[in-house]
C-alpha cells in the first residue's frame, strides 16, 4: 500500500468526522441553547403574567347563566356578577365561562372565583405551575423541531442543486466521450 492509497482511505473518514465535530456539533449546541433560552423566556413571562393577577370572588346577580349567540358556534355562557376591587370599590359586569369557569352550573347569589388584572377587569384564570412548565417545554421542542426542519430543507435544496450540477457535468462529459466510444472503425 502506498501513501497515496492511504490518503484515499483516510480522507473519506476524516473529513466527515471533522465536519461533524467542527460544524454540526456547535450548530446543534447553539440550537439547544437557543431552545433553552426560549423555553426559559416563556416560563418566566407566563409566571410573571400569572403573578400580576389577583384572585377575588364575584357574586352572580342574575338568574342563572345565559348563552350569548346560542345559534353560533362561538356561543358563550355569560352571567352578570359583582366583585370587589383591591381598594374595596365594587364593580359589576358580564362574566363568561372562559373568564370564570364556575358560572356554568352556578345559581344567582353564588360566589365564583375570578382573577382581576391591575385595572380590576376579570381575566381568564392563570395557568398552573405544571401548565406553565409544559408550555415552556413545548416551545423549546417546537423550536428544535423547526430548526431541524429548516436544516433538512437546506440540505435537500443544496443536494438538489449539486445533483443537477453534477448531472449537467456528466452530460457534458458524456457528450464529449460518448461519440469516441460508440464510433465504429
Amino acid at each position: 500500500m502506498q501513501g497515496s492509497d492511504l490518503i484515499f482511505i483516510v480522507l473519506p473518514v476524516v473529513i466527515p468526522l471533522v465536519l461533524a465535530i467542527g460544524v454540526a456539533l456547535p450548530a446543534f449546541l447553539t440550537v439547544i441553547a437557543l431552545a433553552a433560552l426560549l423555553a426559559w423566556h416563556v416560563y418566566q413571562s407566563q409566571r410573571a403574567a400569572a403573578a400580576r393577577l389577583r384572585p377575588t370572588v364575584a357574586v352572580l346577580s342574575e338568574s342563572g347563566p345565559a348563552v350569548a349567540n346560542a345559534g353560533e358556534p362561538t356561543a358563550q355562557v355569560q352571567a352578570r356578577a359583582t366583585w370587589r376591587l383591591a381598594d374595596g370599590a365594587e364593580r359589576s359586569g358580564l362574566l363568561t365561562e372562559w373568564i370564570a369557569p364556575a358560572i356554568d352550573d352556578a345559581q344567582p347569589g353564588a360566589a365564583v372565583p375570578v382573577w382581576l388584572n391591575r385595572y380590576g377587569d376579570p381575566q381568564p384564570p392563570p395557568p398552573g405551575q405544571y401548565d406553565i412548565a409544559a408550555n415552556a417545554l413545548v416551545a423549546g421542542v417546537v423550536f428544535v423541531t423547526g430548526a431541524g426542519a429548516l436544516l433538512a430543507l437546506c440540505y435537500w435544496l443544496c443536494r438538489r442543486a449539486l445533483d443537477r450540477h453534477r448531472l449537467a457535468r456528466w452530460g457534458q462529459a458524456w457528450a464529449a466521450t460518448g461519440p469516441r466510444w460508440t464510433s465504429r472503425h
